[in-house]
């Protein structure tokens, strides 16, 4: 199966803050490059940033239309091909609705979190998952201090955390998404 049966998705709102209350984060001009780098290099089928204010959209179409028809996409066309993946939704079930809307069925969903949980999946459980299966994947990650419970709760599956070797433990989402494609879509490495 082909690996583009694979989405994912930025949650900017809503999220919780570091007191656990629910809030909207800012878009950032690295998560739009770095993440869709990472999505283009990992064959990722569409990568959404999921934001429901009109300026911050705005502002991430501005960054886009620079790297994808302005100057920069002159000065740094690799940059123009990785931004093919991005799509802006203002709200996930935008982005879920598109992807039944493509494929016929309901994705299976996957979120991602610092934590674990009952329904909690093996990195090789899900990678064997997805290049087994015909259906497609939407893996979401979280801004701020993460996806709040109420999404979680809709996810099929919860993806283990990520862990280091040190006590310290609060990846960027930039470095967790690319961390996680590795693990699910990347050569296997380890069997070497």
């Amino acid at each position: 199966m082909s690996k583009r049966n694979v989405y994912i998705g930025l949650v900017h709102a809503p999220v919780y803050n570091k007191n656990m209350d629910v809030i909207t984060t800012s878009i950032t001009n690295l998560d739009l490059h770095d993440i869709a780098r990472s999505a283009s290099t990992y064959g990722v089928a569409r990568y959404y940033v999921i934001h429901p204010v009109e300026v911050q959209q705005e502002l991430a179409r501005r960054i886009l239309g620079y790297w994808t028809g302005g100057f920069g996409a002159e000065y740094n066309p690799d940059r123009q091909q990785a931004f093919r993946v991005l799509s802006l939704v203002p709200e996930l079930a935008e982005a879920l609705n598109e992807i039944e809307q493509e494929w016929g069925t309901k994705p299976v969903l996957v979120t991602t979190d610092a934590r674990t949980y009952p329904n909690t999946v093996s990195y090789l459980e899900l990678r064997q998952r997805i290049s087994s299966e015909t259906r497609p994947f939407f893996v979401l990650f979280g801004t701020g201090w993460g996806i709040i419970k109420e999404v979680m709760e809709q996810a099929d599956y919860i993806l283990e955390p990520v862990y280091g070797q040190g006590e310290y433990n609060h990846l960027s989402v930039r470095s967790a998404v690319a961390i996680i494609l590795d693990r699910l879509l990347g050569e296997e490495w380890y069997r070497t």
